[in-house]
């Protein structure tokens, strides 16, 4: 059954009504949608999507087998604009997973290695790809290195915060506890390949 929550959702639905029903016939049964957002946000800016959060919530509540969608993103803790996003999260309504980011300190100080190695290289650059370069390449990657080095900057700070495990125990429990047959899952990421099985 699907009942718009807003008027907007309402005139979509009649202007696409094929797709309304699509997704009537995958949430037929009793689900649940989990929404890792830092996956999200790449595919749908390189699908040139925009996904709203406040909008996407409003029509996914619009399907009345949907039971729970949460979400998961991390708290970059003292940044206002985290924290405040996901204070936004929870206030659309979403079930919100979070932790804190990792910050991770990655060095690019190549004082210590011949200009043709790819040895600080590799840790930003799958192997796959750095095999096909030629050594000027290599040469001239380090050279930029080395001008950061020259400018004090001897490493670059990586932010990570995955949600595979908790997505995962998420998927599970409700399979088990709640009795949940539909599982949407929106995610970049294969590692899923498992759980859904």
């Amino acid at each position: 059954m699907f009942n718009p929550k807003t008027e907007r959702i309402g005139q979509l639905a009649k202007k696409y009504n094929h797709r309304v029903d699509e997704l009537k016939n995958i949430f037929d049964k009793t689900a649940n949608v989990y929404i890792d957002y830092a996956n999200v946000k790449p595919w749908a800016t390189k699908l040139h999507w925009h996904v709203e959060p406040k909008r996407l919530k409003q029509f996914l509540d619009s399907f009345e087998n949907i039971k729970s969608v949460k979400i998961y993103n991390g708290t970059l803790i003292g940044s206002e604009e985290s924290e405040m996003f996901n204070k936004q999260l929870k206030r659309f309504g979403y079930t919100l997973v979070t932790k804190p980011v990792k910050i991770m300190k990655k060095s690019i100080d190549i004082s210590s290695i011949p200009s043709t190695s790819s040895d600080i290289l590799k840790d930003f650059i799958r192997k796959p790809l750095l095999k096909k370069f030629k050594i000027e390449t290599i040469e001239y990657l380090n050279l930029q290195l080395q001008e950061l080095n020259k400018q004090g900057i001897l490493f670059i700070e990586d932010l990570k915060c995955n949600f595979d495990v908790e997505i995962g125990r998420d998927m599970l429990m409700d399979y088990e506890r709640n009795r949940i047959e539909n599982f949407i899952l929106w995610s970049g990421d294969s590692d899923f390949a498992s759980p859904i099985e």
